[in-house]
């Protein structure tokens, strides 16, 4: 992989985060917890792996699953300029497309989600729709980990691995966090590689937050021809700003404006290596 490839990815995610950032603070709503734990796998997903523009029937497609990372998302179709940086400043407005769990009304959505744990069962109807139609294109899913605890994430895990969905991917966003709470107070995961693989499925754990680790995992896929792959990407809530990492009360917080100066000053002097 060239290191130049890895290197216009970081500074593509860390101009998402400042987006992000900016959007959620204007909006004084929104997850910015999860928007910042998932924007590394966005942003090595849009540029750096899924093949084909919104036009291209054989594109691959990507599904996020939990849709409250909506503010990540939307920096990033920004930064694709698939919409206008300046409509970042509606997130969450009355009639703005841009609501605070993803929909189809926003160019490059391909999916309406929102109500947690459904999105890999989207993402095992793309898959055999693909098959149906002879595309090589592959389906990422992006999942939190919490949404792991309901059951129709196995449901379709199950189906996947049954009909041999090679082009399906899942992506666990492990950040071990959910409202509240850890994952593992809530109901515990672990050992969630285990789990998929009893399903099926072919098991990759990466640093969620290494771009070249990221960027490695997504374009091999996929991994084991027949196999699904699961790829459980081990981040951080709140990635990247000092006073957020891995403090639960930034699930969903108003930030400041003088945080959000706090928060950009921290993102412009950290080291993009």
């Amino acid at each position: 992989m060239l290191l130049q490839d890895v290197a216009l990815v970081r500074s593509q995610a860390a101009r998402a985060r400042a987006l992000a950032l900016t959007t959620v603070s204007q909006a004084g709503i929104g997850h910015i917890g999860a928007d910042l734990s998932a924007m590394d796998i966005l942003c090595a997903l849009y540029f750096g792996v899924l093949r084909g523009g919104p036009d291209d029937a054989d594109r691959d497609r990507f599904i996020l699953s939990k849709a409250h990372a909506s503010a990540a998302m939307y920096s990033v179709l920004a930064l694709k300029g698939l919409l206008l940086q300046e409509e970042l400043a509606t997130f969450g407005g009355r009639n703005s497309r841009l609501s605070t769990v993803v929909s189809t009304r926003v160019p490059g959505i391909e999916f309406n989600t929102g109500s947690l744990g459904h999105g890999l069962s989207l993402g095992v109807g793309s898959a055999l729709g693909a098959r149906i139609q002879g595309s090589t294109r592959r389906t990422f899913v992006l999942t939190g980990d919490g949404e792991l605890q309901e059951g129709s994430n196995w449901e379709a895990a199950m189906l996947a691995a049954s009909r041999n969905l090679d082009t399906l991917v899942a992506v666990v966003d492990r950040n071990l966090a959910q409202k509240g709470a850890s994952t593992e107070d809530v109901n515990a995961l672990e050992p969630l590689d285990e789990k998929w693989r009893s399903f099926g499925w072919e098991v990759r754990t990466v640093d969620g937050h290494d771009m070249h680790a990221l960027l490695d995992v997504f374009r091999s896929a996929p991994l084991t021809a027949g196999k699904p792959t699961c790829v459980i990407a081990s981040t951080t809530k709140g990635k990247g700003v000092s006073f957020m990492e891995r403090n639960l009360e930034w699930h969903s917080r108003r930030i400041t404006p003088e945080l959000l100066q706090q928060a950009l000053q921290e993102l412009e002097e950290a080291p993009n290596d």
